[in-house]
């Protein structure tokens, strides 16, 4: 048997030298709690108001001006700055004591989710029914999408070149939208025989859109023309405006409280808004930071951040350009490029977390836990960490060490087992400036379901890492 001495010092050395994850709830006092539930709630108020990247950018456009920032179009005063990016990016930056070519803080999340978007020929009727064609966007699983409810946001910008804002479904009045599903009486030869990712058709996920005809019973496609003449009258649309529109099909429901304690947060696009609400909470506390610190929210990140408005645009550069202008400096030819390569960086976004159900896709000593605070994800990629920036052990230790000074509760994550999957995410394409960049976010359960699965307490270290990391020297 040990003795009473060996006992202690392995006490002892188990206490300083072994890894604990700790359960955030575990090391909150009272008013911490009480400061978790309450930022919850206002996230939760966020996630209701920003279902497309538009909205979130007019949301973050309507936090940024009520806390001092400015258009860097409008103004070069002060040292709040904002800046749009077409309707569906948007930076803000704090600009610091210290010269900008010494480096910046990023903080870059995305703004957009997994869902369904319109076709640019969506409206058409079959078996005396009128339905909308659908293209789904991002990873998704498509049986998540059917026999629910859903509502329509998005613009159109019409034959006149008027612009519409479209959402409905939202409001207890306004109707809402599905796509049906077989039922299970004759579903065995065309669903349950076939492999789960083809039981539900993509080409298959058409709205059901309206059912009643119009009144000449000799007019070709009735339900056609009969939500036709409702769009023209309601709205004035006619049906080429369709080309020229960009419609997203999300869930209709609300950001709901889990739980019997209420400490977990069921909502549609988690990935990535929470690490977008905990981005820009963290911004408007900073007013003189020693170094400029920047949030950045980008499009496009569930498609492989193409285009002018995803993570691999100029976007950046160009914000860069213009806060030298606003923070007075003598511009110099590579100041932008030497900018970015002395950055340090969070790319923010969302790890899966273990779940008990599916325990067997997880390596369990490496997956993120709900409950444990703010996820380190090292790398992402598949398979041999292909697609991977993989952040370095310095800069890995640089961040660690800020965290724990601080009490930011951490853990660290992977997605899943070695050959089971994997993802990506924004980190390998600002790491090609040469800036120092980890992943780092709040991890899921359901991650890419139209109803994702958040602890509040990891959301609230999300935040508050966030704000540490700005806020370091």
């Amino acid at each position: 048997m040990p003795t009473k001495k060996v006992k202690e010092k392995t006490e002892e050395l188990s206490k300083r030298l072994t890894l604990k994850n700790e359960l955030v709830w575990d090391k909150l006092g009272v008013k911490e709690r009480k400061e978790v539930f309450s930022f919850a709630e206002n996230y939760k108020e966020f996630l209701d108001r920003a279902k497309t990247e538009r909205e979130a950018v007019n949301e973050i456009i309507n936090f940024a001006r009520k806390n001092d920032f400015r258009d860097i179009n409008d103004s070069l005063e002060g040292n709040k700055f904002f800046k749009v990016n077409r309707n569906k990016g948007i930076a803000l930056a704090v600009l610091g004591e210290k010269p900008l070519t010494e480096g910046v803080r990023i903080v870059c999340s995305h703004l957009d989710s997994p869902r369904l978007d319109l076709k640019q020929n969506p409206l058409y009727e079959k078996t005396d029914l009128a339905f909308l064609k659908t293209h789904y966007y991002g990873g998704i699983k498509k049986y998540h999408w059917v026999s629910r409810s859903l509502a329509l946001h998005g613009k159109i910008v019409k034959k006149d070149g008027t612009e519409l804002d479209l959402k409905i479904g939202e409001n207890p009045d306004d109707p809402v939208f599905t796509i049906t599903d077989l039922l299970p009486h004759l579903a065995k030869k065309v669903q349950f025989e076939k492999k789960f990712s083809e039981a539900i058709i993509g080409e298959n996920l058409n709205l059901l859109s309206g059912s009643i005809p119009f009144p000449d019973q000799e007019a070709k496609e009735r339900m056609k023309l009969q939500i036709l003449e409702f769009l023209n009258n309601k709205y004035g649309l006619i049906e080429e405006d369709f080309v020229s529109a960009e419609i997203e099909i999300v869930p209709a429901e609300k950001a709901r409280d889990i739980g019997w304690d209420r400490s977990l947060i069921g909502a549609y696009g988690q990935d990535d808004r929470v690490c977008t609400y905990a981005s820009l909470e963290a911004i408007v506390n900073m007013n003189s930071p020693k170094t400029t610190v920047i949030s950045l929210f980008v499009d496009k990140e569930e498609i492989g951040s193409d285009g002018n408005t995803g993570a691999k645009s100029r976007f950046l550069e160009v914000f860069i350009d213009e806060l030298i202008d606003a923070g007075g400096m003598k511009k110099k030819v590579g100041d932008v490029r030497k900018i970015l390569w002395n950055a340090k960086a969070i790319s923010a976004d969302v790890n899966g977390a273990l779940d008990p159900d599916y325990e067997s896709v997880h390596e369990k000593r490496n997956a993120a836990r709900l409950g444990f605070g703010l996820c380190i994800t090292k790398f992402t990629g598949s398979g041999g960490k292909y697609s991977s920036s993989d952040a370095s052990a310095e800069y890995l230790g640089w961040i660690r060490n800020m965290f724990n000074k601080n009490k930011v509760i951490w853990q660290t994550g992977e997605l899943g087992k070695v050959d089971e999957g994997g993802g990506g995410t924004i980190a390998k394409y600002l790491a090609s400036y040469g800036m120092e960049i980890v992943d780092c976010g709040t991890s899921l359960l359901g991650m890419h379901s139209p109803f994702e699965v958040s602890s509040k307490a990891d959301v609230y270290m999300t935040y508050r890492g966030y704000e540490t990391f700005f806020m370091e020297d």
